[in-house]
């Protein structure tokens, strides 16, 4: 049997680490081979701040993966998310020496790199730089300027900024936990990969990603990321509210919160009361479900509007840049009661429950897929991606070295297609530098 392409998702999430191993079946579909999910202990919204603690919980993760699939695990993807994250908009233009030839990848590179020398403030570096559309000569909307004439290339450009020693950290805790980096994402884009469909990316989508301590926001239209943003609350802060609304112990509030929580405050009884056990012998409490409602509901309200301003800040008013497909909610935040309606209720946008289970095989537990997962999906997709991306490319370094010139006898549909794939290609080598950069980081700082 031919060995198979494994690929290891890391989410390294405030509440919970999970480790998982997937490959692809011969459908094209994703198999995974074992889970491991652990309590996070080292890591507050999104940002490690016990390096010990976050590299204890990523080995017990990591163990009990290893254990599932019957295999030790090397390589990782990993996904970045956290307060620190921004992103901003940039417009930036070349002036070519020569509009006789036709624009090539050398001169995007060139563009892209001047987007890359933007001064940052202290600490702080370019994650992500994603070409919107391009501007050729004073000609707008192209979508694709390789091929064309011009002497002025112009392009607005997605800007990903991220705190550098944050993304340092985390490649710190996985390096100490003995695994490799094999790739970094961010986290929104990851989940976005496994709960959203290309249809809904082109019609334009919001995907909204409610974790323990962050909630993570991604806009997409006409198949093109336009906008991120990572909102520094999450589950965690309900959970805090209950705690100290209805003075119980942190446990309790989250099993409360699981159990009985609703976002809207309408669908309970006035009678409808839990009883809580008292601490060491003390009068159990009675909690109404209406007020843990009510408790729940102003801070869910509070985190959508945020949401909401970051939405419009996109420009969803507009005609032009409208997401027709609406709202989806994915992580485990997003398995709130009642949550889906009143998103609705306030954004008056269409809105569904994102599982990743479109790209899992018929087969799969469950458990894998529940909108907890969806990241931890993403991140072996990106995997795997990665791991046929070179494994391609060592195939054509193999078979044909002058691959790189295309004749004028070319079919349109052929060229059109390496272009596709080179500008998929050029796209992603910018994680896979910060990749680099943050290995040889490390290996310097040993």
């Amino acid at each position: 049997m031919e060995k198979q392409q494994y690929a290891v998702g890391l989410d390294i999430g405030t509440t919970k680490i999970v480790a998982m191993i997937g490959r692809r079946n011969d459908y094209g579909k994703l198999e995974i081979l074992g889970i491991g999910r652990t309590k996070s202990l080292g890591v507050h919204r999104g940002v490690v701040n016990n390096i010990t603690q976050t590299i204890q919980s990523i080995q017990q993760a990591v163990n009990q993966a290893e254990a599932a699939a019957g295999f030790k695990i090397e390589d990782v993807t990993v996904g970045i998310a956290g307060q620190h994250i921004r992103s901003l908009q940039h417009s930036d233009y070349i002036t070519r020496t020569n509009s006789e030839v036709v624009i090539d990848e050398d001169d995007i590179d060139r563009l892209i790199n001047q987007v890359h020398k933007l001064v940052m403030l202290p600490g702080e570096e370019i994650i992500h730089v994603l070409p919107q559309e391009f501007k050729v000569d004073g000609q707008s909307e192209v979508k694709e300027p390789v091929g064309m004439y011009g002497g002025r290339l112009e392009a607005n450009f997605h800007v990903v900024v991220g705190q550098v020693s944050s993304i340092r950290n985390i490649g710190r805790c996985v390096k100490s936990a003995g695994l490799d980096l094999e790739g970094i994402t961010l986290e929104p884009l990851a989940s976005a990969n496994a709960v959203l469909s290309q249809e809904e990316k082109e019609a334009g989508v919001a995907l909204i990603d409610i974790g323990g301590g962050t909630t993570d926001l991604a806009i997409f239209k006409d198949g093109i990321i336009r906008h991120t943003a990572v909102i520094p609350f999450g589950g965690n802060v309900i959970t805090e509210d209950i705690k100290e609304g209805c003075s119980i112990i942190e446990k309790q509030a989250e099993l409360l919160k699981i159990k009985f929580g609703s976002a809207w405050p309408g669908e309970n009884k006035d009678n409808e009361i839990v009883s809580i056990p008292g601490l060491r012998g003390r009068e159990p409490k009675e909690i109404t479900l209406k007020n843990l409602s009510k408790i729940i509901h102003a801070r869910v309200v509070e985190i959508i509007e945020q949401v909401y301003v970051e939405i419009k800040n996109y420009g969803h008013e507009e005609q032009k840049k409208k997401l027709i497909a609406g709202i989806v909610l994915t992580g485990g935040g997003s398995q709130l009661n009642h949550l889906k309606q009143l998103v609705e209720y306030i954004t008056g946008m269409d809105t569904r429950v994102g599982y990743p289970n479109e790209h899992l095989a018929g087969d799969s537990d469950d458990e894998v897929t529940s909108p907890l997962y969806a990241t931890a999906v993403g991140l072996v997709m990106e995997g795997i991606r990665q791991t046929d991306k070179k494994s391609s490319e060592e195939t054509e370094d193999e078979t044909d070295p002058i691959m790189t010139g295309s004749t004028e006898a070319d079919g349109a549909q052929t060229h059109q297609e390496t272009l596709a794939e080179k500008t998929t290609k050029e796209r992603k080598t910018f994680l896979e530098k910060l990749t680099e950069r943050v290995k040889d980081f490390l290996d310097n700082a040993e």
